[in-house]
Order: C-alpha cells, then structure tokens, then sequence
C-alpha cells in the first residue's frame, strides 16, 4: 500500500467501542475516516470529532449493514466526499442474545446474522469492486470474536455468525490475493465496550470475569485499534487470511479445569 495521501478508512460501527477507537486510531495514523452508524448520530458526531482533532478529514455516514441498498449508498456518498477508500474496518455488529437455540425466535436469528455475516459480505463486496475499478492495494479488516471458534451457551447465533466471518475472511483473502488486497480479522476477547457495560459499571462482576483471564485484566478498544492500525500499515503487507487473536489469553484456558 502506497503512503500517499488521501488515504480513506471506511469503519463501520464507528459510533462507539472498537468501531470508535479503530476510527480515531487510523485517523492519528494518517487517515481520512468515513464514520459508518447506524442510529447514534450524536456518538458518531464525537468520533468524527475526534478524526478531525487529530489531523484529518472525517464525514458521518448512517447506515443498516445488513440492507444491500443502505451500504451501496453509505459507500457512494463516501466516494463523492472523500474518494475510494483503501481500507475497509468492518466492526458493526449486535452481542449474543442470551437465549438458547430451543427458545430463539427466526427473528433473532436473522437479524444477529444480518448485522455480524451479511453486513461484512456487503461492505466488502462493494469495497473490492471499487478497488477494482480504481486499481491499488487495499486492506480488509474483520472484527470477529474469540467465540468464532470458542463457543458460549446462548450464543448460537453470535459464534455462528463470528464463524462464517472467519470463512469469509478466508475466502476473500484467496480471491482478492492477486487484486493486491489483503483480507483479515481480529479476534478480541473481553473488551471493555458497551457491549460489556455491566463489566464496566459493576467492579466486582469484572473482577470475576478477569480472573478466568491469563493476563487478570480485560482490554480497551484502543489495543484493538493499535492492531488494526497495523494491519491497515506497509508493515502488515504479507499478512492475509489470518484471524490475530487479542484476548488476554482467554482462549487457551477454555479447557483447563475438566
């Protein structure tokens, strides 16, 4: 990837937790974002905020990932303000429900998949034909899960979905290998966001979360960030198809105990 400005960052569930941090870390690396949300314009206002504060260009974008018709239009009215974008965050997404297969609603199910599978197929699909037509490098960046391999008890659709991620990650980066674009994911383990905001608000319940944690501690989007931004840099030019995990160690004790 060339060093070359306008450099544009697509990032989508850039509102708030990692999608935020990623946004404002790229931006600091050198980036112009397109701030991708889904309903909070206000959060999405304070990260562009934050772009500009750091050097650079930033728009607002609202946006349903899982409709076809909603990212074809984020991404060309992202082209007309800021140009093609060369790297491509996809982090919007919605946490597990909670509720076992036997009790999950069609409904559920389906809009889970929507938002954390489809939304990523659609984002990059439009991404790579952009790129195609412009020529050059670019880079995907898939935020998955631990859970795409580790799986939790009602969870279903959550670890299905951070799964097919994984193959999709995979997928892509065979096929747009040789258009120069590599495709990757992160697997965060127990990140201190919204989606853990009983963690946050309760320090007790966290301690009792980190203890099952090798390192004794949950991470900050801003470390997941500091990750992607490697992966968006020249640095991480030979890396594809791979999923880099940042939990802690979490994952390697899943077994121990049994």
């Amino acid at each position: 990837m060339t060093v070359e400005t306008p450099r544009v960052a697509f990032v989508t569930g850039a509102e708030s937790g990692i999608g935020a941090a990623c946004a404002v870390a790229l931006a600091k690396a050198g980036w112009n974002i397109a701030v991708l949300f889904y309903r909070d314009q206000n959060a999405a206002n304070v990260t562009a905020a934050a772009v500009t504060a750091a050097g650079q260009k930033a728009i607002t974008v609202q946006a349903d990932v899982s409709e076809e018709a909603a990212v074809e239009a984020a991404f060309d009215h992202v082209e007309s303000t800021l140009g093609t974008s060369d790297v491509l965050v996809n982090s919007a997404g919605l946490n597990q429900s909670g509720v076992k297969v036997v009790d999950m609603e069609l409904a559920q199910w389906q809009r889970l998949l929507g938002s954390d599978l489809t939304g990523p197929f659609l984002t990059s699909r439009r991404f790579v034909r952009d790129l195609v037509k412009r020529g050059g490098p670019g880079r995907i960046i898939n935020i998955s899960s631990i859970h795409a391999d580790d799986v939790h008890i009602g969870a279903a659709d959550y670890c299905a979905a951070k799964g097919g991620l994984k193959k999709l990650t995979e997928t892509m980066a065979l096929e747009c290998a040789s258009l120069g674009i590599t495709v990757n994911a992160i697997a965060p383990g127990m990140i201190l966001t919204s989606m853990n905001a009983k963690a946050i608000a309760d320090p007790t319940y966290r301690k009792s979360l980190e203890a099952n944690i090798p390192l004794d501690r949950a991470g900050t989007p801003e470390e997941v960030a500091g990750l992607a931004v490697y992966l968006a840099s020249p640095a991480a030019a030979y890396i594809t198809g791979s999923t880099i995990t940042i939990d802690g160690g979490l994952s390697l004790v899943m077994a121990q105990g049994a």
